[in-house]
């Protein structure tokens, strides 16, 4: 793990952004002390077989963290640097996420300790499947749907979804989202978190009267959600995409990128370092460039108390999960830095697997036209809650999302009662 991940405890920032919001609502404090903390954790060690024939054991977690509005939702992460804490806060903003949206689900969120850049396709389908095994005594179309995320992907999701359903003895659809669409995968889905992100950051424009035809822009990470946006960007919004940058390096090129071009160059080498039409830079360079908007796509605790002062975009999108610090949000603030915040930007992912698991309980599937105007209108409606709430208590977007997201979660907590 990095030193700067060692540093940095993704459930304390949450906790303290939730904190912030519940002052700001001034909520009862048993309220409060219901929500704070996730209602279940789970943690499983189990064998998984390897190429060679050793038995490898693998530690993985679940955590659900409020089903006041229905099932827990959120994805699966396979990455080296998976911990609980970390787990315990991605599975909270789902909750403050799918509230803010307005969608009938909780917060749930998984991971297993592992580096699938190692593993052979047959142990990460065995991985899966144990993992699976494990984990479906407390998951269902009712009760938590799990979801792609970091290293996870379609055929992932189908490895669950067939595990599972061979454990219940019929074919489960609904037991998972962004699954491939010839086992009730929805169209659409693989776009939507970025799809989503370009929504708000074209609200955000309209907002700060600033015209994207021609404005630059700049992605932070190149998998799913940033090489989306950034193509849409381009082709929708006639945006220059002067850098982007995955886990292996960054390019840049003041003229602008092609997005697709650049694509191809990953799937062919595995990175975007090395395309032969741009200049190779740092991530902190990056970071730093003066643009209009700045995407940042790939994991948590990127722009921090460290660097935020040297970020010149006009609007932050948060395509990725937790990627400002608490710390950093004032410095953003004073310098007139429009953030966007992630449980409202990349909202767009659990929207379109709401629209799956409705697809899926009712066997009957949409045209992707209709999902992706469903799409638009659930985004553009929820940039405007969370703008108008942040007018009315006079703060930033992030304490915006937050403060009506908390405030939705409570008022069902507050209907619903204690059983027994």
């Amino acid at each position: 793990m990095s030193e700067q991940k060692a540093q940095y405890n993704p459930w304390q920032a949450a906790l303290e952004t939730f904190d912030a919001a519940s002052e700001l609502l001034d909520l009862d404090e048993n309220i409060r002390e219901r929500i704070r903390y996730p209602e279940r954790e789970l943690t499983f060690n189990f064998p998984v077989k390897m190429r060679d024939g050793r038995i490898k054991m693998f530690t993985g977690y679940r955590v659900q963290h409020n089903t006041a509005r229905g099932p827990a939702k959120g994805g699966i992460r396979y990455h080296p640097d998976v911990t609980l804490d970390e787990v315990r806060a991605l599975a909270s903003w789902m909750t403050w996420k799918c509230a803010v949206v307005g969608i009938p689900f909780g917060g749930g969120k998984g991971g297993v300790v592992c580096n699938p850049k190692e593993m052979e396709p047959s142990e990460l389908e065995g991985l899966t499947r144990r993992f699976a095994t494990e984990l479906a005594p407390f998951i269902g179309p009712e009760r938590d749907i799990p979801a792609p995320d970091v290293y996870t992907n379609p055929q992932v999701m189908a490895w669950i979804m067939d595990t599972y359903s061979m454990m219940r003895g019929y074919t489960v659809t609904g037991i998972v989202t962004g699954k491939p669409t010839s086992i009730g995968g929805s169209l659409g889905r693989f776009e939507a978190t970025g799809r989503g992100c370009v929504y708000t950051i074209a609200e955000a424009a309209k907002h700060l009267n600033i015209n994207l035809n021609g404005s630059r822009a700049v992605i932070q990470g190149y998998g799913n959600a940033g090489s989306v946006a950034a193509t849409l960007l381009h082709e929708d919004h006639g945006m220059k995409i002067i850098a982007v940058s995955d886990s292996r390096g960054a390019i840049y090129n003041a003229n602008g990128l092609s997005p697709r071009a650049v694509l191809e160059h990953k799937q062919k080498t595995g990175t975007v370092a090395g395309y032969p039409e741009a200049d190779a830079i740092s991530n902190e360079e990056l970071l730093a460039l003066e643009c209009e908007v700045l995407v940042p796509a790939a994991l948590e605790n990127v722009i921090t108390e460290k660097n935020a002062a040297s970020i010149k975009a006009r609007i932050v999108a948060e395509a990725a999960n937790g990627p400002t610090t608490p710390g950093a949000d004032p410095i953003l603030d004073d310098n007139g830095v429009f953030v966007i915040p992630d449980i409202l930007a990349n909202a767009g992912g659990v929207t379109v697997s709401y629209f799956e698991w409705v697809q899926d309980n009712y066997s009957f599937f949409w045209k992707e036209h209709d999902i992706n105007q469903n799409l638009l209108d659930v985004m553009v409606r929820s940039f405007n809650d969370v703008l108008e709430t942040s007018k009315k208590y006079n703060v930033n977007m992030r304490r915006g999302a937050y403060a009506l997201a908390v405030d939705r979660v409570a008022e069902a907590i507050r209907v619903r009662g204690i059983y027994p």
